[in-house]
């Protein structure tokens, strides 16, 4: 399995930390999705502005919180055969991500996500970057492809340089019975969903102690630990 962290410079500490924590607890050296390498790559495109302090999409007209908000979903394109794992940096991971496997009943699925059903009633999050509202949000956070599967051949370049955020995030290129789902453990979105038994993958998508100014909330030590 190769693992792609998003990389966002702003948000550096918590990459390094995930980074560490994936290699301690499953040996994988991750690979990261920096946006001005895939610019120079010549595999992203997308036009993105600075707008309010806060980084704007122009494709789909709207705010987005990190450099990889769209540049995730080159994650089969670029590793095109096996399986891919793309995270968010914000995690910690505590067991060995190759579990997921192992866990899997149906292999025939293009992509595996925990099924979030989650309805943020926070207007921020992180550094103060806007918590948008979208449907099938936090699936796109953890995302592992099959990428021999043939329905993910139907995700080009053009779409994911070109279509509206929303779109990608929605799994459009995809029909509902090819999303297969993920354990809860496996993206446990620390303080807004209950302490999985045995969790895999701690998601802190409401910041973390990285963050300046950071006041303490439950659970930080699991971030601070790593």
């Amino acid at each position: 399995m190769k693992v792609y962290l998003g990389y966002d410079e702003r948000e550096q500490s918590a990459y390094d930390v995930a980074c560490d924590s994936l290699m301690d607890t499953s040996g994988i050296v991750a690979e990261p999705l920096d946006s001005d390498r895939l610019r120079m790559a010549g595999l992203y495109t997308r036009n993105v502005d600075a707008r309010d302090n806060q980084m704007y999409d122009l494709p789909s007209q709207a705010a987005c919180s990190t450099a990889f908000a769209t540049s995730r979903f080159l994650t089969p394109i670029i590793c095109q055969q096996g399986w891919a794992l793309f995270t968010d940096c914000d995690v910690v991971f505590l067991r060995d991500v190759n579990e997921m496997l192992e866990e899997i009943e149906d292999f025939g699925k293009a992509v595996y996500v925990v099924k979030h059903r989650h309805d943020p009633v926070e207007t921020v999050k992180m550094d103060g970057q806007a918590q948008l509202k979208y449907p099938r949000k936090n699936w796109s956070s953890v995302m592992l492809f099959n990428c021999d599967h043939p329905a993910n051949s139907r995700l080009s370049l053009y779409s994911v340089n070109t279509l509206p955020g929303r779109d990608l995030h929605n799994f459009f290129w995809l029909n509902d019975d090819e999303i297969g789902e993920l354990g809860e453990e496996w993206n446990w979105l620390v303080n807004v969903n209950e302490k999985p038994v045995n969790p895999g993958i701690a998601h802190f998508t409401l910041g973390g102690p990285w963050i300046e100014g950071w006041q303490r909330q439950p659970h930080d030590e699991i971030w601070s630990n790593a």
